[in-house]
């Protein structure tokens, strides 16, 4: 769609950021149905929009030629099988999803609130409520972990299934089979490699990018990330990173315990002080001297 627009000149994804968004999809429908007047597509802008109608009309002066409004209307429609298809898949999810027993009561103990309310839905997240169907299945909220979004926690049960903590003797040994720890290699009583061993695993590679979306994260975990970041480099601390989430992830379906952020409390504080004193000696390297605020 982007394509046939730009072909006749029509430069509206250049003013919109989603063309398949509410006012996108409304525009391209109208000029599908024949409307080719810039005042009347630019009216169909929804509020939320922050370009005005002036410049979304200005952005809508194309040549219209019927080939490329042709492709358009094909790629529309293509888009529109996808969306049925991707609504059906979801609806095979959730079918799926209701045949697993519960293992807590969402009467009885119905599911907390989200760690934060100022999160926009994630474009590959399903078109049900994942979040309580898997709460209702593994017993523990994961998505109060952080960096744990719902399709995270969808893909992780279902490619470890909804009781597969108790296959594992302990987190260490979760951890050694994702193939996100080290692996040392050991030869006359020394440490000649503690590379991770070479594992194919969607789990891990889910916990990788979870890891890697705390670099932004003004928690305990985003600032141990980019602590090892700074030291380790991206791809390691990545990986160290992904060993914590897994072992935590372990802990939390072994003894089906709600995730604490209190638990980390103190090592928040130890990283806080550590960062101060670091400060403290780079102001006295320069002759100066650093004052608590009031």
């Amino acid at each position: 769609m982007h394509k046939a627009l730009t072909q006749m000149n029509v430069q509206l994804q250049h003013v919109i950021s989603d063309l398949v968004g509410i006012t996108g999809e409304a525009i391209v429908q109208a000029i599908l149905a024949g409307e080719r007047d810039p005042l009347k597509l630019a009216a169909l802008k929804d509020h939320r929009i922050k370009a005005s109608r002036d410049t979304i009309a200005r952005s809508l002066r194309g040549d219209w030629r019927p080939e490329h409004r042709f492709t358009l209307g094909q790629s529309y429609l293509t888009w529109q099988h996808y969306q049925k298809q991707i609504s059906a898949c979801d609806e095979q999810i959730q079918g799926q999803l209701a045949s697993w027993d519960a293992r807590v009561d969402l009467q009885a103990h119905p599911l907390p609130a989200p760690r934060t309310t100022h999160r926009s839905a994630q474009r590959n997240e399903p078109r049900f409520d994942a979040r309580t169907e898997c709460y209702r299945v593994f017993g523990v909220d994961l998505t109060a972990l952080p960096a744990f979004q719902a399709p995270t926690v969808l893909l992780l049960l279902a490619e470890l299934g909804p009781d597969f903590a108790p296959k594992f003797p302990s987190s260490k040994h979760f951890a050694s089979w994702l193939g996100v720890c080290p692996d040392n290699r050991i030869t006359g009583g020394k440490i000649m490699s503690s590379a991770t061993r070479d594992v194919k695993s969607r789990v891990a590679e889910a916990l990788r990018l979870a890891a890697q979306s705390l670099w932004h994260a003004q928690n305990y975990f985003g600032e141990l990330y980019r602590r090892w970041k700074a030291r380790l480099g991206t791809p390691k601390a990545i990986t160290a990173m992904a060993h914590k989430l897994a072992r935590i992830l372990w802990h939390l379906l072994k003894f089906k315990v709600p995730f604490n952020p209190d638990i980390f409390r103190k090592e928040e504080e130890k990283l806080r002080r550590k960062k101060l004193a670091r400060l403290q000696n780079s102001a006295a390297a320069l002759g100066y001297r650093l004052i608590e605020s009031q």
